[in-house]
């Protein structure tokens, strides 16, 4: 292509020699282009900080006497600046955008931070990624099988807390501190990488920190084998201990042990996140399986499933076995995989579903049941609300009511609302019974009878569900989940039903007991 004076504006290059020539000429250009342009912010930025009286933007001196406070010698460059700065001062936009383009380009170098990107998270996450930045919660809880991406989501929602709140750190745990470096640190520091802000990072192994070199943000790893190293954690000034992260936090030894370490690093702000991530436990008597018996109102448990997970993340290998495993051991693969706390074979019970149970669902339940199992203490008094839907065998256990040390008049007053209701309590305290009738009461004796414990427990089994609503009955939620067969001393089960923390279960025979003892059920 030629040029204007018949010349071509690109000339082959022939030798090497002639583009390393080229080359060098031209970086020497770029370079002087990259000094007159700071120069002239250099020049703009010292004019803008110049007093300037309103009269003056008239007038041919536009600085006035302040044109003395300019460093080095004014010439013709400068005089084109001040013109510039004449022309923004006059409401000229094009001058004030290119003003401002200029001096304030470095801050354009940095880009502000807008959260994690998409494609980084898992669908399964997406809903509780927003829950998190909405601040809904203050403990989340990702609980699942293999491969559903819940560490790395955790990683990403550390990262994505340091950039969005620069006065905050973080504290990363295991139960044990040597595996902390292939597992957590590793993964922090992939994600980090997968983010592109490596650049502003720094990484040590020794003590193992991560840094934040802009604003000194720590992120600090710790085993909890080693509370002593806990207690040495000191933030730097100005900034506080954002947020923790359990890993593998059902290897962790108790609720007790990470209330200490909450306690511990909970402080200085006024605001505090808790991530833990863990493979759900097998056992319903783990204390993880526990704890979401009793909800936290604010506490989120999050379920994933590596069906949800791109493929590619996983590696086709990944499915190959899982498949492999379901078809030869389907309750290794439920547990493993897919998460379910499968048991250890010794519970009575399989078909509990813990589950909020809505008002809405509740008005639509058309005959409900009530039973009332006697005590005072340890015993309790418990009474039960439910209802079966005999289409599908389903058991809704909606209410409690349950207390120590109540006498029979106190109790009346607890359960006063269900007064004109059928109620079936526990015919071995007969007196109690005729209490509440007397004080009418709609209440009868249960029947009872040989084998009436057996029958009802294998019909309660029998269901296709039960469904227990864990806010509105935590304790029935609590005993039906861990009831379990007893053994002997050679770890064999013994045959029938233990008679030890089961009130709640036998309030809900009594309740029933019109329906179990029908022929056919």
């Amino acid at each position: 292509m030629a040029g204007r004076n018949g010349t071509p504006n690109l000339l082959p290059v022939r030798t090497k020699e002639e583009a390393k020539k080229r080359g060098s000429a031209g970086g020497k250009k770029s370079g002087e282009a990259r000094r007159a342009k700071k120069a002239e912010k250099i020049r703009l930025k010292q004019i803008l900080e110049l007093s300037v009286d309103k009269d003056i933007l008239q007038s041919p001196n536009i600085l006035g006497n302040d044109a003395k406070q300019l460093e080095g010698d004014a010439d013709y460059k400068t005089m084109l600046d001040i013109a510039l700065v004449r022309k923004a001062g006059q409401g000229n936009i094009e001058a004030i955008k290119y003003i401002n383009d200029l001096v304030n380009d470095d801050k354009a170098k940095t880009p502000i931070w807008r959260g994690l990107p998409a494609i980084v998270i898992a669908r399964d996450f997406s809903d509780v990624y927003r829950d998190i930045k909405a601040g809904n919660h203050r403990e989340y809880d990702f609980e699942g099988g293999r491969g559903t991406t819940k560490s790395s989501v955790c990683g990403f929602v550390i990262i994505d807390d340091i950039e969005s709140n620069p006065d905050g750190c973080w504290l990363c745990m295991r139960q044990v501190g040597n595996t902390m470096k292939d597992s957590i640190y590793a993964q922090i520091v992939w994600c980090i990488t997968e983010l592109g802000l490596a650049h502003d990072y720094h990484t040590i192994q020794s003590p193992m920190e991560i840094t934040k070199k802009s604003t000194g943000q720590v992120i600090y790893f710790r085993g909890a084998d080693d509370p002593g190293k806990m207690k040495s954690i000191k933030t730097p000034n100005g900034k506080y201990m954002r947020g923790m992260w359990l890993e593998e936090k059902d290897q962790f030894r108790g609720s007790a042990a990470i209330r200490k370490i909450r306690q511990s690093a909970m402080r200085g702000g006024d605001s505090f996140l808790e991530l833990g991530s863990y493979n759900t436990p097998r056992s319903a008597h783990h204390f993880i399986n526990k704890e979401k018996l009793t909800p936290k109102s604010k506490k989120l448990i999050h379920k994933s499933c590596y069906l949800n997970v791109p493929k590619e993340w996983l590696g086709e290998p990944f499915f190959e076995e899982a498949e492999h495993l379901k078809a030869t051991n389907e309750l290794a693969y439920r547990h493993e995989y897919l998460g379910e706390a499968v048991g250890i074979g010794d519970n009575v019970f399989d078909n509990i579903i813990t589950r909020p149970i809505t008002d809405a669902e509740i008005k639509r339940f058309d005959t409900c049941y009530y039973g009332q199992d006697w005590g005072w203490y340890p015993d309790p008094n418990h009474f039960a609300g439910c209802y079966y839907h005999s289409g599908s065998r389903k058991l809704y256990i909606y209410e409690e009511i349950r207390a120590n040390k109540c006498s029979n008049e106190d109790w009346a007053k607890r359960i006063a609302h269900h007064k004109n209701d059928r109620i079936t309590g526990d015919s071995a305290e007969q007196k109690s019974i005729n209490d509440f009738r007397s004080w009418d009461f709609d209440m009868r004796g249960a029947i009872k009878g040989p084998g009436s414990i057996d029958y009802s427990m294998k019909w309660l089994q029998s269901l296709t569900e039960i469904i227990i609503d864990p806010v509105r009955c935590p304790k029935t939620a609590e005993e039906f989940t861990l009831y379990e067969y007893e053994k002997d001393k050679d770890d064999n089960v013994i045959s029938g039903y233990p008679d030890k923390d089961n009130h709640s279960l036998d309030a809900v025979r009594y309740s029933l007991e019109s329906i179990w003892k029908r022929r056919g059920q």
